[in-house]
């Protein structure tokens, strides 16, 4: 299991909500690699089908939600894949969320927070100097 990221307050208080409203509606279907819980509605709608939501492990971050649960989130398959599944190849990348805007985000040759130097460019290259 994953290990629990720290959460604000914001997210606390807004996670209580939905907490009550998973109690008394919701259903587990299942937990992904991350500590993900996926949850479904016990009984539909008058017309509509059952919703489906996930709880975060931590700050809520859609790209925490893996491939196989994605498909399931968005009505795409009835059921997440297996592991056993054969669509799953052993040359598929390992799924990672997105770590834009945290500190293990990726940052170019150059970058301000990597010394701010790089390679000088080759080629014809002249930057624009204001006269």
């Amino acid at each position: 299991m994953a290990k629990q990221e720290s959460t604000s307050l914001v997210t606390r208080m807004a996670n209580v909500a939905i907490n009550v409203l998973t109690w008394r509606r919701g259903q587990l279907v299942g937990t992904d690699k991350f500590g993900n819980r996926y949850f479904e509605e016990r009984k539909a709608r008058s017309g509509t089908r059952r919703r489906r939501w996930v709880l975060f492990n931590g700050e809520p971050e859609a790209t925490k939600v893996p491939p196989e649960w994605h498909g399931w989130l968005h009505y795409t398959m009835d059921a997440p894949l297996p592991e056993n599944s054969p669509f799953h190849k052993p040359w598929v990348k390992e799924h990672q969320p997105n770590r834009t805007g945290t500190l293990n985000a990726y940052r170019p040759p150059g970058h301000m927070l990597q010394g701010g130097q790089r390679a000088r460019a080759t080629g014809d290259y002249e930057p624009w100097t204001p006269s």
